[in-house]
């Protein structure tokens, strides 16, 4: 391997142990109804975004909870001599994708068939200390 490839490799290595993110693949819900969700806690603290999805009547809450509560988990296995209240988590950033779409047929009258697509999304949440950002835009 070239010195320009593993440098470039050393610094996503690193850069991923400062990253604290959990991913969601193919979650059965149109990307549309899950981005109203996670606009809703798209920079919020992480005990108010938990909050938000635990009391939302919408379905696609419930994986996204789980989902937040996944990247917590991750960001303590990377942070274990660090207490979660001391680190002001906060949620920086949600992507939501569009997964596989599954195509389906419904009948239709006069021997028609209609096409229904079933959409799924990928998101990925990613995690960040409010503590970090204070000591950068105090440098």
């Amino acid at each position: 391997m070239s010195a320009r490839k593993r440098n470039s490799a050393e610094k996503r290595k690193e850069a991923s142990r400062t990253r604290y993110q959990a991913v969601l693949r193919n979650c059965p819900t149109s990307p549309r109804k899950m981005r109203l969700i996670t606009d809703l806690i798209n920079g919020q603290d992480v005990n108010k975004a938990l909050d938000i999805l635990k009391y939302s009547p919408q379905e696609a809450s419930r994986p996204l909870e789980k989902l937040l509560l996944s990247a917590i988990a991750n960001w303590q296995a990377k942070n274990e001599h660090v207490r979660i209240e001391e680190s002001n988590l906060y949620v920086k950033t949600v992507n939501v994708d569009s997964g596989r779409t599954l195509k389906r047929l419904q009948t239709a009258p006069q021997g028609r068939a209609y096409r229904v697509r079933k959409r799924s999304n990928h998101v990925t949440l990613v995690l960040d200390s409010m503590t970090k950002e204070i000591e950068k835009t105090s440098k």
